[in-house]
């Protein structure tokens, strides 16, 4: 698991290393690795908090500082890199990056809730194989119960010759 703290000191570098690097560079398009690592560090410090939540380690109250704390430092952030985009001329390739960005995080949510579905299947359907698996067990050893009663019951008869035929 990832530290909350860790993960949103993470953004705290990448956006200091962005402002330092955005003052050396002539186009913005030279930030992309840079923006890259921002935006990688500010998704580890969502799944952490989001970790740290459901861990119960934590108080609601803590967490939800944290996270609206760091939500609201992206989110000025990222007002700052617009205006970066605009200044260069370049509002167009925002707009398409954060448009890109939103089409990302539905196909993720999609894929996530599909493989919840897909699970909760492969978990009923187990549920099932071993629901027959017991009634099968159950029904050979009933069969099985009978046979020997019968072999028995035979034996009994031709050792005896107490069996009417």
């Amino acid at each position: 698991m990832i530290d909350p703290i860790t993960a949103l000191a993470g953004i705290q570098s990448a956006v200091a290393l962005i402002k330092k690097v955005s003052k050396t560079v002539d186009d913005v398009a030279s930030l992309g690795p840079v923006l890259g690592k921002y935006f990688d560090a500010k998704s580890n410090a969502t799944k952490a908090a989001v970790e740290a939540k459901n861990s119960g380690k934590k108080s609601s109250m803590a967490i939800a500082i944290e996270i609206e704390l760091a939500l609201d430092q992206a989110a000025r952030f990222e007002k700052e890199l617009q205006l970066l985009f605009m200044q260069a001329g370049k509002i167009d390739v925002w707009n398409k990056i954060k448009q890109r960005a939103a089409a990302m995080d539905v196909e993720a949510a999609q894929l996530a809730r599909r493989q919840k579905e897909a699970a909760a299947r492969r978990r009923k359907e187990m549920k099932e194989v071993m629901e027959w698996s017991f009634a099968l067990v159950i029904i050979i050893i009933f069969a099985v119960g009978i046979v020997w009663g019968g072999y028995e019951l035979m034996q009994y008869c031709q050792t005896t010759g107490n069996c009417r035929r």
